[in-house]
């Protein structure tokens, strides 16, 4: 098993295998531990990693907080423009809803077909593999500089900038940092993806 040290040298950070016990394990705008209720709540949570509105999400956010005898919502996100929304995965039942009496704020339960639908979540699902890594400053100006000459490259003319860390897990890094932009939601991601640069 690689040391810390070696991970980072070689481009991935090491995550926690206690972070989460559903898969993928890496999360980008978790706001504490990522402990999740279920599979179908994690995978609400990939969806939440990559929205670009969203600021930071917590995990059963009334657990630790004298309403817990209620349960707790699955996700308190919280979003850009200032405001914030508790959230439910499709699998919570009903009866298990008593802590809306408590909250502060927004509250919604998200239906099968918001997380299932299309391909966004295969797609997110796809790039957290690479959430622990972090592509060094040479691939990030090299790819970043040719976009700005190109304004547009597909993801597999992209690979070719990429000299110092694994092509495809440097690409997504930028994609989950938020240097990068692709469609999520068209196709699955594939070497004639389409990828351009954000502005920050």
């Amino acid at each position: 098993m690689r040391s810390v040290d070696q991970a980072a040298a070689s481009g991935a950070l090491a995550t926690p295998s206690a972070k989460a016990l559903f898969y993928p394990i890496a999360t980008i705008k978790c706001d504490g531990v990522a402990i999740f209720r279920s599979q179908v709540a994690r995978d609400v949570a990939c969806l939440l990693d990559i929205d670009s509105s969203v600021l930071s999400w917590q995990c059963q956010p009334l657990n630790h907080s004298e309403q817990a005898q209620g349960g707790t919502p699955d996700f308190r996100v919280s979003f850009f423009d200032g405001s914030h929304r508790y959230l439910d995965a499709p699998d919570r039942n009903e009866r298990d809803t008593i802590f809306r009496r408590h909250l502060d704020g927004d509250y919604g339960q998200l239906s099968h077909t918001d997380v299932y639908d299309g391909f966004r979540l295969e797609n997110a699902r796809d790039l957290l593999r690479y959430g622990g890594w972090r592509t060094p400053l040479g691939d990030r100006v090299r790819l970043l500089a040719a976009l700005d000459e190109h304004g547009s490259l597909t993801l597999a003319e992209c690979i070719g900038a990429i000299q110092e860390t694994r092509p495809v897990a440097g690409i997504a890094s930028l994609i989950l940092s938020g240097f990068l932009e692709v469609n999520l939601d068209d196709a699955l991601l594939g070497p004639e993806t389409v990828v351009r640069r954000i502005r920050l």
